[in-house]
Formats: structure tokens, sequence, C-alpha cells
């Protein structure tokens, strides 16, 4: 073979060579799958929002956990939300405004995504209540109103006044519809004080038998209605009853009757709480007036979950739910602000 004949042979092998490697199946397709694997992690990223968003912080304050209707009513309402998915965080304001704004800055800072209150004032708690609602947190009240409509989202309370005319009419009855006694009523900043006040007043003022000899704020305060009663069974030896705007007054007042040596003196509380009712199965305090704490506290919770998730809890700002008299005829089947199963009392 001529050397020009060589060259050209080993030419076309070159040539063909090449077309061969061109036509063989690229690479790139064994690595798809490790695409597929790298882009999985990036798919339960996105979902991750999801989650964060589910829960978030819902604060509960009361004036003070001291007196069991409040320690109680913050402890149900916590105890909802937390059911529910929430974390909370549990303040008290102590009847002071200016604590009560200082709690709502806190919670504004903490990122709450509600509120639930037990107020330090009809007036003074409104300041508050807007603040939260200009940073988009709803707020939810219970048990106190406050006096403008349209800054709290609900506001559920016991029906003060029939639970203090159904009392009065106890109250009247014990008292035979005659004699001298006494009123000790709550903070002048609370509207349910006065509520109630009004409520025993339209039923015993229409009794010409019943006549009131002194009528004196003990601030919701055990110890200052022991002080109180103390200081007016001086000027009023002959009492025959003490109507009382809560449970703790009507401890303070019978505990100040018993140190007198007048625990035939009718006593009256209003809340319902446990030592009340012992105290009235015991022979002690003479009847009562439940308010359904753990239906307020339950609802607020339960209402803030349905703002939260929906925008709006299907229910009037304004609810009242009514209250029920206590006797020894029944005052057992009561604990903690809710029935207790119980159908008969000893």
């Amino acid at each position: 073979m001529s050397t020009n004949k060589f060259v050209v042979f080993l030419s076309l092998l070159a040539v063909l060579g090449m077309l061969l490697a061109a036509c063989q199946p690229a690479a790139a397709p064994t690595e798809a799958p490790a695409a597929v694997e790298e882009e999985a992690p990036a798919a339960e990223e996105e979902e991750a929002p999801v989650a964060a968003e589910e829960g978030g912080l819902i604060c509960v304050i009361v004036p003070g956990v001291e007196n069991p209707f409040f320690g109680t009513m913050q402890e149900i309402a916590a105890a909802k939300a937390e059911e529910l998915g929430y974390e909370t965080l549990k303040l008290v304001h102590d009847d002071d405004a200016n604590k009560q704004l200082e709690l709502f800055e806190s919670c504004i800072a903490e990122g709450a995504l509600a509120i639930i209150l037990d107020n330090a004032g009809a007036d003074a708690s409104v300041a508050a209540v807007q603040k939260a609602k200009d940073a988009g947190i709803p707020s939810f009240l219970v048990d106190r109103e406050v006096s403008e409509e349209g800054v709290a989202v609900s506001q559920i309370v016991s029906n003060n006044y029939q639970g203090a005319t159904i009392l009065a009419e106890e109250f009247a009855r014990l008292m035979e519809e005659e004699g001298p006694y006494i009123e000790l009523t709550g903070r002048d900043t609370d509207t349910n004080a006065h509520v109630r006040s009004q409520g025993y007043h339209d039923v015993l003022d229409a009794l010409s038998g019943m006549e009131m000899v002194a009528q004196q704020t003990a601030n919701w305060s055990q110890t200052e209605a022991f002080d109180v009663m103390e200081s007016l069974l001086q000027a009023n030896p002959d009492v025959k009853g003490v109507i009382c705007g809560n449970d703790t007054m009507a401890l303070g007042a019978q505990a100040a009757l018993d140190a007198a040596g007048m625990g035939d003196v009718i006593v009256v509380g209003f809340d319902g709480s446990d030592d009340v009712n012992d105290s009235i199965m015991a022979g002690k305090i003479d009847a009562g007036a439940l308010q359904p704490v753990a239906e307020m506290a339950n609802q607020a919770a339960i209402q803030a979950d349905a703002f939260i998730k929906t925008g709006d809890t299907g229910k009037p700002e304004k609810q009242s739910i009514d209250m029920v008299l206590l006797t020894p005829e029944n005052a057992c089947q009561y604990t903690l602000f809710a029935p207790n199963g119980k159908t008969s009392c000893p």
C-alpha cells in the first residue's frame, strides 16, 4: 500500500471514531436523581412557615390572684388557651390602671396574639385596650366591662343585676323583710360594685320594714371588710343582717361578727367561691350568688381562638350570663365556680 493511501485510511478511521463518540448517550441523565434529591429539602422548608403560624402567645391579666375569684378566672382561661395550642403569660395588675397599661405594653412588645382581661376600672382601662387594638391585638374582657364599646372584641360578664336581685330577695326573706342591715360595697371604680348595689336596693328599698343603717366600701378586700365591720358594729350593735358586694368581704364580715359574738347575724356574699360555699354548708354565711366564672373564662379563650383564626367570634361584643342563687340546699353542688355533678346536699 502506498504511503498516501495509508494516510487517507488513518484519516478515515479518525473521522469514524469521532462520529461514534458523538453518538454515545449523554452522561447527564445519570445525575438526575441527585438533582431530585436536592430539591426535596426545599419542599420541606416551604411548609415550615405554616407550622410556625400555629399557636402563639395569649396574655391573661387579672386584678390579683389572692382573691380566689380572680385566681380561678385566670387559671381556667389560661388552661383553655393552652388546650387550644397557645402559650400563655399570666399577669396581675392589682387594680392599678397604670400597672395594667404597662402590662399591655409588655404584651404588645412580646407579640401577643390576644389579651384576656379582667380590667382595672371601666373608664381607666379604655386606653390600654385601645392601645392593644391599635397594635392589632384584640382584647377579650371577662367579669368587668369597660365604659366604651368597640375597643374590645368581646365583653363577657355575669348578669350582675339579675344576680343582685335574686340575692336581695333571699336576704329579705331571711330577714323576714324587717330590721336594720349593713351593706358592704366594692371598689368604687368598678362598675360591678354599682350594678350590684343598685340591684340590692331595687329590691330592699321597696320593703318598708328593711332599714339600711350603714353603707361603706371595703374595696373587695377580706381584711378591710373585717376592719370596717368591727367599726360599724360599735355604732350598730343591733344590726340584723349584712349584705356584701362579693364573697371575700362576706368572709371578712362573718369573721368580725364571730369575733364579736354575733354569729347569728345574717350574712350573704356574691361570687360563689368554694370558701363561701363551705361556709354556707357549715351554717355560717347564709346565702350567695354564683358567678359562672368557668364559663366566662372558657368562652374568652374560645372566642380569642376563633378571632385569631377567622377574624370573627360569631357573637356580639357584649355577652351576659345569668347567675345562680346559692343556699344550704345547693351550695355543695358547685366547685371552682361551676357545677360539680352532685345532685343534692347533706
